[in-house]
Order: C-alpha cells, then structure tokens, then sequence
C-alpha cells in the first residue's frame, strides 16, 4: 500500500537524515517509499530476512532482538516515532540481524535502497548525513555496553527511569509521574536484566521511598534524591 505522498514527504523532511534536503529530492525519495502498517504483536521482520530498504517509524513501538543460542530474548533497541532503523544492514547488502516485532500498531516507512543509492549518487552530502546518524547509533550501543559492564543493575534502572528527565532543562522538583511504554519482561531485557531481578529493583525503590509503583505507572517521588544513587 502507497503512502499518501504528501504526509509521506513530510514526515521524511523531519528525519534527521533528510531535513536538508530539497523538495526534489523529498519527492524523490517519497517515490520509493512504501507505508506499511502492523499490527501490535506482529513480525515485521526476522534475523536472516534479506534487507532491501530501511524503516521510519511514523507512530507505534517497534522492538529489535534476537534469541540467544539458549533461547532466551534479548532486546537490542526499542524504536518509537521520527526513529529508523535498518540502514547498516542496507549499506553492508547482508540480511537483517536481528529480529523486528511490534509492540504496538504501527504505520512505519520503508524507504528502498534503489531509491538511496540513488539519491546518494545525486547528492553526496546524504551519505554525510547517514554516516553521522549511524555513528550516533553505534556511539548509543558503546553506552550501552559501558553501562552494562560499569553499572550496577539498580543503576541501569533508575539510568532509565531518569532518561526522559535527564533531556530537560533545570532541576525537577516535586514527584515525576512516568508511564513505562512497554512491558516490564522488554524493559528489563533491554537494561539486560531479568524480569525478576528488574521487579526486585523496583520494590528496594519503593521500600526506600523513591518511587511508588502502580501497575505500569511509576511516580519518581524525588527525583534528585533518586539520581544521587547512580553515583
């Protein structure tokens, strides 16, 4: 099914890979690219799938994982809205590495390769564009593996639990109420984790009086106090 053309070429202006770009050059790119919507609890790809393009989530969750040689799941990324994936897999011409599921119904873009390589021959400044976009992912997975190896599993918690804080201005005063936007079973293998051991973290929370837990709704009850624990 076609995007309509017009919200497609929108929403491709405000990725940080194309929001340079000309209106002939959106409208290019809008060409080859194919809406898809997904039903929460669907495949949207799995690790050995060829790769021919890559995706844009335009609204919903999109996870990425693979199951170890045990069987056991292990998130890599969970994607919202305005993020992408799938372009190194797309540059190196090999099949997706891991596994894409949706978490919630989505309406993602995938944007072919034809289409970049064209547009990467017309415009060498894209690849510019791309390769930053990949180096600040692959700048986010050496963070990830720092905090896995240096960081506590308390640590990693509240790491995510102030994440969103973390990107504002100024302190925060006062109780924070956050919603988890996924199940806590995919929060915790993302934080590298065990259900069980990410439940027990939340309770020596609770029981310190930092956080109250209700269902997936936590209010962070004192924030600065909370980030004094990840030093």
């Amino acid at each position: 099914m076609r995007a309509p053309k017009v919200m497609t070429r929108t929403f491709l202006s405000n990725l940080a890979l194309f929001h340079e770009l000309g209106s002939d050059e959106l409208d290019r790119i809008a060409a080859g690219t194919t809406e898809l919507r997904v039903q929460k609890g669907r495949t949207l790809f799995q690790r050995g799938d060829p790769c021919v393009g890559f995706h844009a989530v335009m609204y919903g969750q999109v996870k990425l994982s693979f199951l170890s040689p045990q069987g056991t799941e292990k998130v890599i990324e969970i994607l919202g809205p305005g993020q992408s994936f799938g372009e190194a897999a797309m540059f190196l011409d090999r099949p997706y590495p891991v596994n894409a599921e949706c978490l919630a119904d989505s309406l993602l873009l995938h944007i072919s390769k034809t289409t970049i390589d064209a547009e990467l021959t017309r415009d060498p400044r894209l690849a510019r564009r791309m390769i930053a976009g990949l180096s600040r992912r692959l700048v986010g997975l050496v963070h990830d593996v720092e905090a896995y190896s240096l960081r506590s599993g308390m640590q990693r918690v509240i790491g995510y639990l102030l994440r969103d804080l973390d990107r504002k201005e100024g302190a925060i005063a006062g109780p924070v109420r956050i919603v988890l936007d996924t199940s806590k079973g995919v929060i915790a293998s993302r934080l590298n984790l065990t259900p069980e051991h990410f439940s027990r973290i939340l309770g020596e929370l609770s029981n310190e009086g930092l956080i109250s837990v209700r269902g997936a709704e936590i209010t962070i009850l004192d924030p600065e106090r909370l980030r004094g624990f990840l030093t």
